[in-house]
């Protein structure tokens, strides 16, 4: 029973991901502590997923043109680094899993509170991004490895962010880049790094491989059955959805 219950949770947030583009991290990883895994093994897990799921979603993203290989480099260089001296002061100065869980749960509840606000104000952030930055370019380029170091480190101990804070991020560095490259810069930039504070936290033996299989069965149909459902529904009607449960699950992780 819990098998099936695993492989619901999968089908769930895989279908929203499909629809929304955006939550995989932000939704699973909240649901799993739900069911009673502890923060260490429920982030563990829920990156492998990401890494897994978004995957496919990257090499469509490739095929039609619309991921920027120069941004992406620049979020990687910083992003992949920071998630390896992350995972580095984990394994160095924590005996075990149990005695840093409570800094993941933080670090989810603040995660979740400022993915809701990116939600919400992505509109006005881009608007304000091209006033505040101008015409930069190397400035603009070392802001982005910073913002990917900023990434590295959060998702790593908190599996949340690569999807919405690494759009609105992109967002405020490059307000002229279109909405399609936005999100599929974003997506494959999402790839390596989930996977490497994956391969991480498998190090740390925080990943369940069974409870992993049954999500990843859940979550593959889900998302190709919502991606086609997705243009039939208003986009800023499950935004707001989406932003309303992540400011409930912020508040709940980051306070209590």
């Amino acid at each position: 029973m819990d098998i099936l219950l695993y492989i619901l949770a999968g089908a769930g947030v895989g279908f929203i991901v499909g629809l929304t583009g955006i939550g995989g991290g932000a939704l699973m990883t909240p649901l799993l502590l739900l069911f009673g895994f502890p923060a260490h093994t429920a982030i563990g897990t829920d990156l492998m997923y990401a890494a897994v799921t978004k995957a496919s979603g990257a090499w469509s993203h490739h095929r039609q043109g619309h991921i920027d290989w120069t941004i992406l480099r620049r979020l990687a260089l910083g992003s992949i680094s920071a998630s390896l001296i992350t995972g580095l002061v984990l394994d160095l100065y924590f005996d075990d899993s149990e005695q840093y869980g409570h800094i993941l749960t933080n670090v989810l509840g603040a995660m979740l509170l400022i993915t809701a606000f990116s939600i919400i104000f992505r509109r006005g952030i881009q608007q304000w991004s091209g006033k505040l930055l101008g015409d930069h370019p190397a400035r603009i380029a070392a802001l982005t490895v910073i913002a990917g170091v900023v990434l590295g480190v959060l998702v790593t101990l908190s599996s949340v962010g690569a999807g919405a804070i690494g759009t609105a991020l992109l967002m405020i560095l490059y307000p002229a880049l279109r909405s399609t490259n936005v999100v599929g810069t974003d997506i494959a930039h999402a790839v390596p790094l989930t996977f490497a504070a994956g391969l991480i936290h498998i190090y740390l033996g925080n990943v369940d491989f069974v409870l992993l299989g049954a999500l990843l069965v859940g979550s593959v149909p889900a998302i190709q059955v919502s991606s086609r459902l997705a243009k039939h529904i208003p986009d800023s009607v499950l935004r707001s959805i989406l932003a309303s449960m992540l400011f409930g699950l912020g508040l709940k992780y980051a306070l209590f």
